[in-house]
Parts: structure tokens; C-alpha cells; sequence
């Protein structure tokens, strides 16, 4: 066995290649002579795993630890015809070299099995024959005649023993033969299973290769799921991911499924690769959050772990906030909203209706039911930076700030809810008039956020409030340079508004004193929710498990691993290699211009320079561009409104002009007088608007030029 098995021992450390092409370290833990192999033990993300590997396979990645070749060191002088010299005629066939002489010891093969040589030694002094290489200096006559004799006899003393070991091989022998026949048959075998692979393989299937490479890795893991028996944990910050299944679309075409989710908080994906020499592989990445549910998680399981432990949060005076994120058609409306059949909407089974279910439940409650409290609900969309009141036939909405640096949504409605039917009611109302479309992915994609909201009141006063967020697509944000206007300014405001949200997000649980909500108007609207250290949020990951939504998928697994990165240790002050004080500072290296703009404007710089990875200077000019733009639009159609107020009373002032000429002995002085003020006024006015109108128009230039300026930088891999 010690000699089948080389130098490995229990305990020793040896390289293993694993079923994905990785090669590291593990320890043999067993030696299994029966089917000569090992078993090996190595620790992986904080669990023990092992297998059971050939020693064939040991030996091809560890020649260190192979069997040596079993040679016997070769003695002073010939040894006489006993078994000693038997393995010495065997080396010099096995290795086809000369008859060794007295001195020819070869010191590789001393130094291979030094424990064999010695057993040898005491049978050194036992008298036997002259070898024939002495017999020339014992015999002084005939000494040429009895050389040949000599060398006759030892010929056929060769050929008698090498027929013995002919008859009789080594253990290192056997051992290679046995590797030999253990690699043709699984050589046969392999064959067999290609051979058979090709008959079942269906060729309709356009990546059926990578399918069974995912299927043979998915094989060797250890799957621990999500359950209902496992502890829900206290997050200030809580992220975590949605699969959702293959949907028809993805399944006509034969799309693979690409995600795996082995355990509770762990995703990988499988992205699909490609040599130089054109041959296929797997990268396989890994992301590890709070909580990850697979394709057979129910809408309820989801609501238990991230958004049901934010309930009791606003009945204690704070702020809640749930966010749902992905790409468009990944399951965000779903995961808020309710299953879909069709395009109609089961509202009931959404996290919306499941949380006012509970704040109702938690109403009932005796240190609650004192309060007194009163329950309220709002449902607005944000689409391209502006605020629509979903409630309201979806009424344009204006975001101010008051003189306490409080955001104030001007004409939103709160309607006062009973039940949960009553927020059923607003939701079904909400969601028939929400801003959709028709995308690749999805036949009716949301492309505005939709923000609904409960908020507790007491005695009038805010008590509490839980904010549910349904996000556009985030796929929507890349596209920043189509030639289509309103394409390009949907997607720059979800780009920034994403990246407002994620830095809004960081801040909270970096517990940083400046917050840049003013960056974009979804970020502004909540600005509470931010604020305060009684504040929590969740973020759900949804991700898609096609093949042809992996690039978007890996995009929104790191978005969502960046915001979660900074909450892991709260008191780390360092951030990318800077001091997170540097963030704050940040004002202070603005150019005086800068200085003198908008709050906005320096949350967007404040902004674009904390994520330099994703932002290049010409997204950062395109922002701008666009933030500009929005700002003089909302001014021109204030001012436009003015004007047309003021031209109805114009034409009232003109109309009494003209029923006083009608008179036979009107004043005409005051005629021509009042009139030139009116149309002194009137051009004043009109002119003022025409070169608002104007510049609007070179706004709109400038951001045609910026857009086709764009050079964005690829989220760096987290």
C-alpha cells in the first residue's frame, strides 16, 4: 500500500483541480486502497467540503509525492547469484544500460529507497564465488582461455535471471500498468458518455455546451435555500436579491438559466466566456448579501424578511423605506405591485397591500390603539424629473423647499385609509395610470418610479412613514446617447437618480453629515426617509436568469453589493483610499461659478465625483446639460402660464377700451393713452418670455452636443 500510495500520508497537502478548472490545496484525510484512491477535505466560503480523487489525478498536478522507481543500489564488487543480484540485472535491463561494474553505482537510485538497501548489507559477508571480474588477477596461467570461460558462464547466468524477472515485476510496475488500464477505460467510458450526449443533445439548442457545463458545476454544490424556519435579522440597511424564473419569452427561445443561489445569502452567476482560441468556459462570480431568493420564492417570503421588520419601525416616530431595483421585465412591479396574469394585476399579493396589511394588524395593538393614530396614503410617479400625482388624474406636481430646509410635494393628495381594501383601491387606481411601455424585455415595462407611501398622523401631525419604491429599469440609465430626446432625458434622469439614491443610501449608513439628496427629484421627494438616525431602508435586487440578460444582471448584483460594501463596518473612515471626511469637503475645491448655483448643481458635482469609477467627464457635462435643461423648461412654462393669466386680463382692459370708443364724445386722449400701456406691457412681457424661450432653445442644443459627447465608464467589478 505505502508503496501504491508514494509519500501521501494522512494529513499531507496536495493540489486538486475541481469540476470548473480551479486548482488548489486540500488535505488527505483517507487513503482508500480498495479503488485506489484519497479522500480530500479543503474549506470553501467557511464550510467544509471534500471528494474523493484517483491517485492517477493526484499524481498528474503532484510528481512530488508519485511512487520513486524501485531500484536498489548496486555494491562495491558484483554481488553473487542470489536475489541481490537479480534486482541489479533488472536495473540494467529496465533502464537498457551496461552491465554495471564495481564502481557503477548509480547515486539518483541510492538516494530513491535508501530504506531497502540496507536489509541488504549483512548478506554482503557471506562467502560466495569470485565475480568474474576478479578472476583474471587470481590465475597466472591460461589466463586468456579461462577469461572467455568466465565470461561464457556469467552470459548465461544473465540470461537465466533476466528470464526470471520477465516471470517477476516490481510493485512500481504494476502500479504504472494499473494506471495505464484505469485510463484507457475511462477514456472508453468518457467516449461512451459523449457519444451518448450527442444522441440525447437537442440541436435546436443553441448553447447546449455551456448548459452542461453549469449542470455538471451545479452538481458539486451544496444547496441550503432560504427558509421560513430561518431567523430574520436586524438590518439598519438590508440588501438583498430576487431570481425570478425563466418566462415564456426566454423559454421559446431556449434561453439558459444562469443563476444559482446554493445558499441563503449567496448568488453566482455563470457568465459565459470565451478564449482566444475560441473555446468556451465559465466564470463563475459570486456576490454575497443579507438575504438571496431563488425562482420558488413566494412574494409573502420576500415580504417577511425585508420590508415586515420596517413596519413596527414608523408606529416608533421613524422612517421606512423599501426599494425594489433591477432591470427592466426582472420582477420589480411584481415584487411591490402583485402577480400578474396577463396585464391585469393581483394588487393583493404585493408588498404595497402586505404592508398596510400589517400596519393595520399593528393598529389593533394596546400600546398603539392609545395613540390614536390616523392612516394615510400617497401614490406619485417620478418620469424624466417630474412629480405626477397618480391619485389625482395624474396632475403635474411641484417639489419645493421651505424655509426650514423641508421638501414640500405642492398639491399632492393624501387620501385617509380604513383597511386594507381601501389601499387595494388606491393601488389598482395608481397602477391604471401609471407611465409604461412597450420594451425587448418586457411588453409592459415601467419607465418612471412609483412612489407609494403610508404615513401615520396623530392629532395632524406626522407620526411615521413608510415609503414603498417601485424603480424604472435600470438597464433605461445606459441609455444616454440615443438620437431620441425624450429616450435620452428619461435615461440620464434614471442614471442620476439611481446614483443619488445609492450615495443617499451609503450616507445613511455611514452615518456622513451631508446627504446629497438634491441631486435628482427622487432622492429630493425623500429626503425624510434619509434623514434622522430612527431611518431604515431595504433595497431588493431583482435579477433576471437568462443568459441574454447576464451583462444587466452582473451590473445590478453590483449596484446593489456597492451600496451594502460601506455598512459592513461603521466605524472604517476610509473610502477608496480617501478620508470619508473628503466627501464633505468636496465643496471646497468647486469653482467660484459652482459656488454660486443651485443647491442641485453642487449635490450633482458632489455626486459625479464620488463615483468616478462610473461616471466619465462627459456623462458628468451630459448631467449637467440635463439638469439645466430641466430647470429652465419648469421656468419658461411658468412664465408662459403668467403671460397667458395676464393676456386674459389684457383682453379684458382692451375690451373696455373698445366699448368706450363706441361712445359718440369718448376722450381719445385717454383711448390712445391706456392702450399704449397695455401694449407697452405686453411687449415688455413678450419680450422677456421670447428670450427666455431663446436660450431654452440653446439649452436644448447644448444637450443634443453633450449627448453626443458621451463616453460612460463601465461600473468597475466589485
Amino acid at each position: 500500500m505505502a508503496s501504491g500510495f508514494g509519500k501521501i500520508v494522512v494529513g499531507t497537502y496536495v493540489e486538486i483541480k475541481r469540476s470548473d478548472g480551479r486548482i488548489h490545496q486540500a488535505m488527505v484525510t483517507s487513503l482508500n486502497e480498495d479503488n485506489e484512491s484519497v479522500t480530500v477535505e479543503w474549506i470553501e466560503n467557511g464550510d467544509t467540503k471534500g471528494k474523493e480523487i484517483d491517485l492517477e489525478s493526484i499524481f498528474a498536478l503532484n510528481p512530488d509525492v508519485a511512487p520513486d522507481e524501485e531500484i536498489a543500489p548496486s555494491p562495491e564488487t558484483p554481488p553473487p547469484p542470489t536475489p541481490t543480484s537479480v534486482k541489479v540485472n533488472k536495473i540494467a535491463k529496465n533502464r537498457r544500460t551496461i552491465a554495471p561494474s564495481k564502481n557503477d553505482t548509480p547515486s539518483r537510485d541510492t538516494r530513491a529507497i535508501p530504506t531497502r538497501a540496507r536489509p541488504l548489507q549483512p548478506q554482503q559477508p557471506e562467502p560466495a564465488p569470485p565475480p568474474p571480474s576478479q578472476q583474471p588477477a587470481q590465475l597466472t596461467q591460461a589466463q586468456t582461455q579461462q577469461q572467455l570461460q568466465n565470461e561464457s558462464s556469467h552470459q548465461q547466468f544473465s540470461r537465466k535471471e533476466f528470464g526470471q524477472l520477465s516471470r517477476r515485476k516490481s510493485n512500481c510496475v504494476k502500479e504504472v500498468e494499473k494506471l495505464q488500464e484505469k485510463r484507457e477505460r475511462r477514456r472508453l467510458q468518457q467516449q461512451e458518455i459523449r457519444e451518448k450526449r450527442a444522441q440525447e443533445v437537442d440541436t435546436t439548442i443553441p448553447n447546449y455546451e455551456i448548459m452542461y457545463m453549469i449542470r455538471d458545476f451545479r452538481a458539486s454544490l451544496d444547496y441550503r435555500p432560504l427558509t421560513t424556519a430561518d431567523l430574520i435579522e436586524e438590518h439598519r440597511i438590508c440588501v438583498c436579491v430576487r431570481k425570478r424564473p425563466l418566462n415564456k419569452k426566454e423559454l421559446a427561445m431556449k434561453d439558459l438559466d444562469v443563476i444559482t443561489i446554493p445558499s441563503k445569502d449567496v448568488v453566482m452567476v455563470h457568465e459565459p466566456k470565451q478564449k482566444v482560441d475560441l473555446t468556451r468556459y465559465l466564470e463563475n462570480q459570486t456576490f454575497r448579501f443579507d438575504y438571496a431568493f431563488d425562482d420558488n420564492t413566494t412574494n409573502e417570503m420576500v415580504y417577511r424578511f425585508t420590508a415586515r421588520p420596517l413596519v413596527e419601525t414608523i408606529f416608533e416616530r421613524g422612517m421606512a423605506t423599501c426599494f425594489a431595483y433591477g432591470q427592466t421585465g426582472s420582477g420589480k412591479t411584481h415584487t411591490m405591485g402583485g402577480d400578474f396574469s396577463g396585464k391585469n394585476q393581483d394588487c393583493s399579493k404585493g408588498i404595497y397591500a402586505l404592508a398596510a396589511r400589517d400596519v393595520f394588524l399593528m393598529l389593533k395593538k394596546s400600546n398603539y390603539k392609545k395613540l390614536e393614530l390616523q392612516v394615510y396614503s400617497t401614490f406619485f410617479e417620478i418620469y424624466s424629473g417630474k412629480v405626477f400625482d397618480l391619485l389625482n388624474r395624474k396632475a403635474k406636481l411641484r417639489v419645493l423647499e421651505d424655509g426650514k430646509q423641508q421638501v414640500q410635494v405642492v398639491g399632492l393628495q393624501e387620501k385617509e385609509v380604513k383597511c386594507t381594501e381601501d389601499v387595494l383601491k388606491l393601488i389598482e387606481v395608481g397602477n391604471s395610470c401609471r407611465t409604461s411601455g412597450q420594451t425587448s424585455a418586457n411588453a409592459h415595462s415601467s419607465r418612471s418610479h412609483a412612489v407609494f407611501q403610508i404615513i401615520l398622523r396623530r392629532k395632524g401631525k406626522m407620526h411615521g412613514k413608510f415609503s414603498l419604491i417601485d424603480l424604472a429599469g435600470n438597464e433605461r440609465g445606459a441609455d444616454t446617447s440615443s438620437a431620441d430626446r425624450q429616450t435620452r432625458l428619461e435615461g440620464a434622469e434614471i442614471n442620476k437618480s439611481l446614483l443619488a439614491l445609492k450615495e443617499c443610501i451609503r450616507a445613511l449608513g455611514r452615518n456622513k453629515p451631508h446627504t446629497p439628496f438634491r441631486a435628482s427629484k427622487l432622492t429630493q421627494v425623500l429626503r425624510d426617509s434619509f434623514i434622522g438616525e430612527n431611518s431604515r431602508t431595504c433595497m431588493i435586487a431583482t435579477i433576471s436568469p437568462g443568459m441574454t440578460s447576464c451583462e444587466n444582471t452582473l451590473n445590478t448584483l453590483r449596484y446593489a453589493n456597492r451600496v451594502k460594501e460601506l455598512t459592513v463596518d461603521p466605524n472604517q473612515v476610509m473610502e477608496g483610499g480617501r478620508p470619508n471626511i473628503h466627501a464633505v469637503n468636496q465643496l471646497d475645491f468647486l469653482d467660484d461659478d459652482w459656488l454660486s448655483m443651485s443647491p442641485q448643481r453642487d449635490d450633482l458635482k458632489l455626486l459625479c465625483e464620488q463615483n468616478e469609477e462610473e461616471v466619465s467627464p462627459q456623462l458628468f457635462t451630459f448631467h449637467e446639460a440635463v439638469s439645466q435643461l430641466v430647470e429652465m423648461e419648469e421656468q419658461v412654462l411658468e412664465d408662459h402660464r403668467a403671460v397667458f393669466q395676464e393676456s386674459i386680463r389684457w383682453l379684458e382692459d382692451e375690451k373696455v377700451l373698445l366699448e368706450m370708443t363706441e361712445e359718440v364724445d369718448y376722450d381719445v386722449e385717454s383711448y390712445a393713452t391706456q392702450l399704449e400701456q397695455i401694449l407697452d406691457q405686453k411687449i415688455e412681457i413678450l419680450t422677456e418670455l421670447r428670450d427666455k424661450v431663446k436660450s431654452f432653445r440653446c439649452t436644448l442644443q447644448e444637450e443634443e452636443q453633450a449627448s453626443k459627447q458621451i463616453n460612460p465608464k463601465r461600473p468597475r467589478a466589485v
